[in-house]
């Protein structure tokens, strides 16, 4: 599968099944987002990789995180805020991003959870003082079965059209070349 491929077939998804993530497979997330760019090269990221029931079940506590107990996996994305402070946000983005397009070539779901306290994660995973927790990826393979929940949330929440969210040369110009 090719990148633009990729880009289009990616959603958010919530509905896994069962079947457990290779560790290879996850350590070529990993890869992908080590390799992401960040600024001046600093590389202010780490990434844990939870696989273990409880502590998924303990990270399923935000409102918006409920069914990543039954995830196979999560990869905690976390931010060295002292090494970059105006940028670890975005570089940590940066590198999840490169493993959702990873995940997605490799033929499984992901959702990027930002619904998570950040002081229970940090001990739950030892995370220093330093690191700021900047979002949960919930990583594994679809279930087939699209819930009727998740189909009107699609069905009302399409894609906007590219001349909704672009201009040209100057905000709001719908111009050609």
């Amino acid at each position: 599968m090719d990148v633009f491929e990729a880009v289009q077939k990616r959603k958010s998804q919530r509905s896994y099944t069962s079947k457990p993530v290779p560790r290879a497979t996850l350590e070529k997330l990993l890869e992908a987002a080590r390799l992401s760019p960040s600024a001046k090269n600093i590389q202010p990221w780490h990434f844990v990789v939870v696989t273990d029931p409880e502590k998924r079940k303990a990270l399923s506590k935000g409102l918006y995180a409920k069914f990543l107990k039954d995830v196979p996996a999560v990869i905690v994305l976390c931010g060295d805020e002292p090494a970059s402070p105006e940028w670890y946000v975005v570089d940590a983005a940066l590198a999840g991003e490169n493993m959702v397009m990873a995940a997605t070539a490799e033929g499984l779901g992901t959702c990027w959870v930002g619904s998570f306290d950040e002081n229970n994660v940090k001990w739950l995973l030892g995370i220093p003082e330093r690191m700021r927790v900047v979002a949960l990826l919930a990583v594994g393979y679809a279930k087939e079965k699209v819930s009727i929940t998740t189909r009107v949330i699609q069905f009302l929440r399409r894609r906007k059209a590219l001349d909704e969210i672009s201009s040209w040369e100057v905000y709001g110009n719908q111009g050609s070349l």
